[in-house]
């Protein structure tokens, strides 16, 4: 949606929520919360037609959700122990420090500014408008696959809800000669243990989890192109996990900011009281000490610091498009900035505390079976497929942790989802911008919802998980780097650091830190640039296990990656054309010049340098007409910022 379109001049409802715009009487007067203007009645710091969030805990708890997804549970402790334990705990921050909260902080107030989504705020500098559909893409690669992850993590969390885990025992009928159990009959001692793990060497021991896993949950095909059939379990979780969604989302933020309430924080929950049975279990210290001893040497190792800094970029969700549409529903005068920080440091935070729940539960299966630690680590969905619901046979009363493990994946992924639709669906609205599609959004909802059902269903077949783990590979790594990087050039150097710096100071009342427009400008654009060519250096084929994939299967994924990149110069090179010019030059600045409805989209935080300083041509977007007779006052008052109780910047203005 175009906001400001209509909007000043559309008769509200009878509260007073959105009146028509016009002279005020001495008396007419509200009180200014949350970044309202004080002083003028009807003048509030919200879009009625588009929406905000109820409060600024909805906002903060939703973006919490979003940043802190599977990875941080399946990944990052996985990625600290290899990389020197608790020295890759240094590199971490410092990438923290210098990328992730400049890149999460330049994300949200862009969004916030022109209150639009990841196409609509483009309008800074319409040549780059590319880079928004390029993230509508990789947004729509993640929430394809990603729902098929939450889905296994139903099927495991309903298949829980038994007396016996069904992975306990090797006495299954999918179950081989191969299968040798932690629990079963004949492995009864610590000898026993480490005689059958000597006889691996000519017999490898698969555990009844992974035939579980890769024999009855998947019915793993032996290729990628060979798909099999749809297993039909996981097609039925699939739906579920949509429905979900949809049913999350069906009225937007107003009725996915109540649903984070629970699914923000209910994880932090499991993961304590997984935390605390861990570490009570004997192994437990054992484990976090894996996690967690320092390796120094490893500092100087440079695909230490390339982890690091893919971690963070990853794991903040930077380029997705995600931050920058729900920042998009904050009120004008949010202070973006202290969220920014909040929100980091807690997916950090989470990142570490998550390590401390995997490692001491596998210390503790390590301890049991008389093995190293490092035999039983593992990530990605073998982590938690696999390695940790085997540890969870072990404990007593296991289907109640089962339960709980599970329902924490299933929360943590429907966090990152609910963001990853509502992109797709903002972008489609705010672009239409009409009345008709906006009263329908929830029509555009259920059909975005409808067609990544069945773009998922490929994934639900039997090869369903090398595709899963292609498009992880490769549709959502350097194509995400590079959006990035033009992104922050777009801003920094074609629009202009000194523009975008008076930007946020409208907005918030106060400049960008110092530290924060020199990382804008030259370090986090180093750093992107730094990750992007340890991408390149550290590339390899992907594998699954001993599978390797073949050369075509490789190439889609390329494709896959090119698909998203691609959208910048093809969408450049088309407006470049459309630009009026007779040179190329002259085209080339027209394409990159601002558009006349860039800007805050509210008429009456257009103050200052967007103010309309005549009566709007027909070319504007911005119906300000009703509005005339105040400016000279609201731009007298956007000169003097007053400093609200709850730290953001509102305008004090005078009545007529």
């Amino acid at each position: 949606m175009k906001l400001g379109t209509h909007q000043a001049i559309q008769p509200g409802p009878p509260d007073g929520s959105c009146e028509q715009r016009g002279p005020l009487g001495p008396s007419q007067q509200v009180s200014g919360q949350n970044g309202a203007v004080p002083g003028e009645r009807g003048k509030q710091d919200k879009s009625v037609k588009r929406g905000n969030w109820g409060n600024q805990i909805e906002f903060v708890l939703t973006s919490v959700g979003y940043a802190v997804g599977l990875g941080n549970v399946w990944r990052f402790p996985y990625l600290c122990y290899r990389n020197g334990g608790g020295a890759f705990m240094f590199p971490y921050f410092i990438m923290l420090v210098f990328c992730g909260i400049p890149l999460f902080f330049m994300e949200l107030s862009f969004g916030q500014f022109a209150s639009q989504g990841c196409l609509g705020v483009w309008r800074v500098s319409p040549m780059f408008k590319g880079v928004g559909y390029g993230m509508m893409v990789v947004s729509t690669y993640i929430g394809i696959y990603y729902n098929v992850v939450i889905c296994i993590a139903f099927y495991y969390f309903f298949v829980s809800m038994t007396r016996v885990l069904p992975w306990t025992y090797c006495s299954n009928p999918w179950n081989t000669p191969d299968c040798a159990g932690v629990l079963d009959g004949n492995i009864s001692s610590h000898a026993a243990l480490n005689l059958t793990h000597l006889l691996n060497t000519t017999q490898k021991r698969t555990s009844p989890s992974e035939e579980y896993w890769r024999r009855y949950v998947l019915q793993l095909s032996d290729d990628i192109g060979n798909l099999g059939e749809v297993r039909l379990p996981l097609l039925g979780c699939l739906g579920v996990s949509w429905v979900v969604v949809f049913l999350c989302l069906i009225k937007g933020v107003k009725s996915s900011g109540k649903v984070v309430y629970f699914t923000a924080t209910f994880p932090y929950v499991v993961l304590t009281i997984l935390f605390v049975r861990g570490i009570t279990l004997e192994g437990a210290v054992t484990g976090i000490m894996y996690y967690l001893t320092p390796q120094w040497d490893k500092i100087l190792n440079a695909k230490v610091w390339g982890d690091a800094a893919s971690q963070i970029f990853y794991s903040l969700g930077c380029a997705w498009g995600g931050l920058i549409t729900m920042a998009s529903y904050n009120k004008f005068h949010n202070n973006c900035y202290r969220d920014s920080i909040i929100i980091s440091i807690t997916n950090c935070a989470t990142s570490v505390y998550a390590g401390f729940v995997i490692f001491s539960i596998l210390g503790f299966m390590a301890n049991h079976l008389g093995v190293d630690v490092s035999k039983v680590a593992d990530h990605g969905p073998g982590l938690a497929f696999v390695a940790y619901p085997e540890a969870l046979t072990l404990l007593p009363i296991s289907p109640l942790w089962s339960i709980l493990f599970f329902f924490m994946l299933i929360l943590l992924g429907l966090g990152t989802q609910f963001c990853l639709l509502e992109t797709l669906v903002t972008a489609i609205v705010d672009e239409v911008g009409n009345e008709w599609i906006i009263r329908r959004k929830t029509f555009v909802t259920l059909g975005v919802a409808v067609a990544g059902f069945l773009l998922g269903v490929p994934l639900t077949t039997q090869a369903g998980i090398y595709w899963l783990l292609l498009m992880d590979n490769y549709a959502a790594s350097f194509s995400l780097v590079i959006i990035s990087c033009i992104m922050c050039v777009a801003i920094m150097y074609i629009y202009g650091h000194r523009n975008y710096f008076k930007d946020i100071e409208m907005m918030l009342g106060f400049p960008p830190p110092i530290f924060f427009q020199i990382c804008w400008r030259f370090i986090s654009p180093a750093i992107i640039f730094f990750i992007l060519i340890f991408t390149v250096i550290q590339y390899r084929p992907i594998s699954y296990n001993e599978y390797v994939y073949p050369t075509w299967a490789i190439s889609i994924g390329f494709l896959m990656a090119l698909s998203s990149v691609i959208c910048i110069p093809i969408y450049a090179i088309y407006k470049v054309c459309r630009s009026e010019g007779d040179t190329l030059l002259e085209r080339l600045k027209n394409a990159t010049k601002a558009s006349k409805d860039w800007g805050p989209a509210l008429a009456e935080h257009r103050s200052g340098r967007y103010a309309p300083a005549f009566s709007p041509s027909t070319e504007s977007h911005l119906e300000v007409q009703p509005l005339q007779p105040e400016k000279g006052q609201s731009e007298v008052a956007a000169a003097s910022p007053m400093q609200g109780s709850n730290g953001s910047a509102h305008s004090q203005d005078s009545r007529l």
